[in-house]
Formats: C-alpha cells, sequence, structure tokens
C-alpha cells in the first residue's frame, strides 16, 4: 500500500515546490497586503478609491477565474512590452507566475487583515513616538508594526492556510507541485485514490506544522499583553 511506485522523489520535489511557492506567495501578498492597508488608510481619495477597487474585484471573483486570466495576461503584457521596446521575447515560467498571481491575488486578503490590525492600534501611539522625534519609518518599525501584528497574526494565519491549499491552482497552469506529481503518479498506476489521500496527508501535515510557528509568533507578539480573567 504504501509503494510509491517510483514517484517517492518526484513526490518529495512536488512536495518541495509547493513550500517555496507557499512562502514566497506568502511574502508578496504581506507586502501588497501592507500598501494596499495604508492607501485604504491614507487620506488621498485616489488612493483609497485604487485600494477599494482592488479588494472588490479580487474578493468577488473566484480565485481560479482569476488565476487562468492573471496567468494569460502577465505573458500577454509582457509580449506586448517587449515588442513595443523592440527585444526579444520572454516566457515567464509556470512558478513565477504562479507567485506573482497568487501574491496579487491574495495580497487583497491581507490588505483588509491589516487594514483592521491598523485600525485596532491606538492613534497615540505614534503620535507619542513622532513626539520623541522618531522618524517615521523607525516609529512604523518600532512602535506601530509589533501592535499591529498582534492583532493581525490570527487573520495571517489563516491567510497563510488558504495561500498554503490554494497552490494546487498551479497545476492548471503546468507547475510540478505535489497536486500534479500525485495526479501523474495516479494516472500511471491507477492508484488515484492512493495518490489523491496521500497529497491531502501532505497538507495536512504542512498545516499542521506551520500552525505550531504560527501560535509561536502570536505568543511572540502577545509579550506584556495582559490576558483577559476568565
Amino acid at each position: 500500500m504504501f509503494n510509491l511506485a517510483g514517484y517517492g522523489p518526484t513526490i518529495l520535489a512536488g512536495t518541495l515546490t509547493t513550500i517555496e511557492l507557499s512562502v514566497l506567495t506568502l511574502a508578496v501578498s504581506f507586502l501588497i497586503g501592507l500598501i494596499g492597508a495604508s492607501a485604504k488608510l491614507s487620506r488621498s481619495r485616489i488612493a483609497v478609491g485604487v485600494a477599494t477597487v482592488y479588494t472588490t474585484i479580487i474578493r468577488g471573483v473566484p480565485d481560479l477565474v482569476l488565476m487562468l486570466l492573471l496567468f494569460y495576461s502577465l505573458q500577454i503584457w509582457l509580449n506586448d512590452l517587449t515588442d513595443a521596446l523592440g527585444l526579444d521575447q520572454i516566457n515567464l515560467d509556470p512558478f513565477t507566475s504562479g507567485v506573482i498571481t497568487l501574491g496579487f491575488i491574495y495580497g487583497a486578503y491581507f490588505t483588509e487583515t491589516f487594514r483592521g490590525a491598523l485600525m485596532a492600534v491606538p492613534r497615540g501611539q505614534m503620535e507619542a513616538a513622532r513626539s520623541f522625534g522618531m522618524r517615521r519609518f523607525y516609529a512604523f518599525r518600532r512602535i506601530l508594526f509589533p501592535q499591529m501584528m498582534r492583532y493581525a497574526l490570527p487573520g495571517l494565519a489563516n491567510n497563510w492556510q488558504v495561500i498554503l491549499k490554494a497552490t494546487a491552482l498551479v497545476s492548471i497552469i503546468g507547475l510540478s507541485d505535489i497536486i500534479k506529481a500525485t495526479q501523474d503518479a495516479g494516472k500511471a498506476t491507477f492508484r488515484a485514490f492512493f495518490f489523491s489521500v496521500l497529497a491531502a496527508v501532505v497538507y495536512l501535515v504542512l498545516t499542521t506544522a506551520t500552525n505550531g510557528i504560527l501560535l509561536m509568533l502570536e505568543r511572540r507578539y502577545a509579550i506584556g499583553v495582559r490576558k483577559p480573567a476568565l
């Protein structure tokens, strides 16, 4: 039952690809989320409008549809750019396309997570930091960001779990992740059910292991916070 019919190395490589894709997507989503939240909370109506349209469209369209639209759009836009500049055509590989596309999609969810977290931090914290002469970036890094993360981590943990599972979507654009590896193994060996269960177990192990890391981060950012009495 546990014989992988020679597909063990392929499935291991697919698992590593899934992990790498998830981590890089998290980084891109994190950055976009910070920018989007800052735009939504800014005094610029244009920035607020652009950020609102972005989050509304992304969260209102199914991820699979967005994946296909963005994947093919990226290549078309890149081809148009290289043609306009008279350069040779550049083909995006599925991994890079997957990171950019998933990062752009889940950046909308991170935007709302960070927006709520930033609003939860008392405004007087930044005003006090500025009154002591701290530069804006230094005050953000030392004062605002740690407090924001305390409120954002539960939402970030949920978003991370969704991102990890959503990487399965990249199999439709040809990336050899854990889903494609197990599907190929299942078709070749006529044991599709077994390899599908194996993929599910791999995802379960990854989400369970990362849950422990996220709990450690929650404790780290909760230092000095009084717990509510039961």
